[in-house]
């Protein structure tokens, strides 16, 4: 009886946030088309305008990929009850890092851009700090991957001896 209650409650709060997480990217979606007919209308400067679409852009996807983790990984009936936390951690966490590590990589990259075009070189400790974390991010991503992939191995091998 608890294990259904507790599948059912997963099941609807995975759903609810997905929706929530899908809603939230249209909108960031509709907040770009937006963007870009005023630029467009407003004659602005187009590079302006790209520049802050793709940011956007950036934004709506990594928010979109939130969505479909939660969706995926809590919502689909399975095996829930056998995985492990480090195991649910080592596969959905490279997917969604991978996804904030292209929006850092891209937004720093855009501040250069950005920054080069209007001579304020004394403002690139930022993009650097940007392009730096993620560096760092990916690096802290594959450590705990390793140490996990450890772990995990130890854990089975346990589970193998205890089945004996």
């Amino acid at each position: 009886m608890n294990e259904s209650i507790t599948s059912f409650m997963r099941n609807i709060f995975s759903k609810a946030l997905t929706i929530i997480f899908l809603l939230l990217a249209g909108a960031i979606i509709f907040s770009l088309i937006q963007h870009v007919v005023n630029g467009l209308i407003n004659k602005a400067d187009l590079t302006e305008v790209l520049l802050k679409s793709i940011n956007i852009g950036v934004i709506a996807l990594a928010v979109f990929e939130l969505a479909l983790i939660i969706n995926k990984e809590y919502s689909e009936p399975g095996d829930h009850h056998h995985k492990d936390a480090i195991q649910t951690l080592r596969g959905t966490l490279p997917r969604f890092i991978g996804t904030v590590c292209v929006a850092l990589s891209l937004e720093g990259l855009i501040m250069v851009i950005k920054y080069s075009q209007l001579d304020l070189a004394g403002n690139l400790y930022y993009p650097v700090a940007i392009i730096a974390s993620t560096a760092f991010l990916l690096v802290s991503l594959g450590v705990f991957l390793r140490l996990t992939d450890q772990s995990s191995e130890a854990i089975e091998s346990k589970q193998v001896t205890e089945e004996k």
